[in-house]
């Protein structure tokens, strides 16, 4: 063989590898929204890859995922999900609640969009209906908004003598002031007194908990928010502190030392979006996928805590408890 001819071959075999990888698809971008911090959500996120991954996509090998955090400032979710509009993402996954959801949903009317959220998404402007979304977003709604009542139920079963019982929001969040009207008025059908206790910063925690105490309240029940849910240590540990019976709708914070939870579980509702996160990428339209309602309730009691704080805790709510942390 020539020398010249030779040189041609050898060039085409080394240039037939990087033409076959040019013809190649490149790997879809996730867009991934979320209200808190990448720490409070680290176990959640391997729920939402578990999901994904249940659909044939593991992050890394053929999607990519670029993560946006809103630290628990509210105001700069919008800014953030236009960034992501602005790559050109596949699909905006929303979590971290409803406020993510909404600000993804005003930043774009065409990229699909996956959300979670505690409020009703029909209300929030979300979808059209929950069968039938009929625009560019679909999820789940945990349904949190309806436990309201349930929660003043399982704290005053768990603590009768308490006749005033504290309300801590965020009034960082616009959707504080239907949960506090929710659980207010459960609370007056109860006979009893509710009051919030307004807290949008870490540094004002400690003052909030010494006044919960000073006022004597009977009990405390903590909104559903990113900031709080990402504060769940120091919240489970000032209670205890103070010896305040305090209840979240998340389980992970008896988990963390607090005394009660009860809410939809969050491990599922992120499974469940990675779900269809990956259907969305292989094809599938957001308003032909109906909202998920979770089904998945959990009752989860800190013996551990109550005996700490000195409570008795019915036998009729341990039986009906999916987990008693001993």
């Amino acid at each position: 063989m020539r020398r010249r001819q030779f040189i041609c071959v050898i060039g085409a075999a080394a240039a037939w590898p990087l033409a076959v990888r040019a013809q190649q698809p490149a790997m879809p971008v996730i867009g991934y929204l979320d209200a808190g911090s990448p720490a409070a959500v680290a176990k959640l996120i391997v729920k939402f890859r578990q999901g994904l991954a249940e659909t044939g996509y593991v992050e890394g090998r053929n999607v990519t995922i670029e993560y946006r955090w809103g630290e628990g400032h509210h105001e700069t979710l919008p800014s953030l999900a236009a960034d992501l509009v602005g790559r050109k993402v596949a699909v905006i996954v929303a979590t971290g609640g409803e406020i993510s959801a909404v600000a993804a949903k005003g930043a774009t009317a065409t990229i699909p969009i996956v959300f979670d959220t505690s409020r009703d998404p029909v209300g929030l402007g979300l979808v059209a209906s929950l069968n039938r979304p009929g625009g560019n977003a679909t999820g789940v709604n945990q349904l949190n908004a309806e436990l309201g009542a349930k929660s003043v139920g399982l704290m005053h079963e768990l603590v009768p003598k308490a006749a005033m019982i504290a309300f801590l929001g965020n009034p960082n969040n616009p959707n504080t002031a239907d949960q506090l009207k929710e659980r207010q008025e459960a609370a007056r059908a109860m006979g009893l007194k509710m009051a919030p206790v307004a807290v949008g910063s870490e540094a004002d925690l400690d003052a909030a908990f010494a006044a919960i105490a000073q006022q004597q309240y009977g009990a405390l029940l903590v909104a559903a928010d990113p900031f709080f849910f990402g504060q769940r240590d120091k919240l489970a540990a000032l209670a205890l502190r103070h010896s305040i019976p305090a209840m979240h709708g998340r389980r992970e914070f008896a988990e963390a030392g607090g005394l009660i939870s009860y809410g939809t579980s969050l491990a599922d509702a992120y499974r469940q979006v990675g779900i269809y996160t990956g259907r969305i990428l292989k094809g599938e339209k957001p308003a032909d996928l109906p909202v998920m309602q979770s089904s998945k309730f959990e009752l989860v009691i800190n013996l551990k805590t109550a005996k700490a704080l000195g409570l008795t805790v019915p036998p009729s709510l341990l039986a009906t408890a999916d987990e008693v942390i001993e």
